[in-house]
């Protein structure tokens, strides 16, 4: 039986927000996410979404980023970016 890990990850992006994330992990799939921070996203439901999106999904740069593209499509991100969510998600598998 596969073991969960709780990951929370802090990322000050350059010249922009803070970016927080707290996941529960295991076998390398998201089992749990919370997408937060100083940074704004409109409309402000689409965060809640995309953590929707996310759960029990594997951490593969490739699959994370068609969720990111799919679900931040008609999204408005004020000090973060698409790149810098992929990269904070892709810091839950270390």
């Amino acid at each position: 039986m596969a073991t969960q890990k709780m990951k929370k990850i802090e990322y000050k992006v350059p010249g922009g927000k803070l970016l927080k994330i707290s996941a529960m992990v295991e076998s390398d799939k998201i089992k749990d996410i919370k997408i937060h921070g100083d940074f704004f996203a409109y409309p402000e439901e689409s965060i809640e979404k995309l953590e929707v999106g996310l759960k029990n999904i594997p951490l593969e740069e490739s699959k994370i980023r068609e969720i990111l593209e799919n679900s931040l499509r008609e999204v408005e991100l004020i000090g973060i970016s698409k790149e810098d969510l992929l990269h904070v998600l892709m810091k839950l598998k270390d």
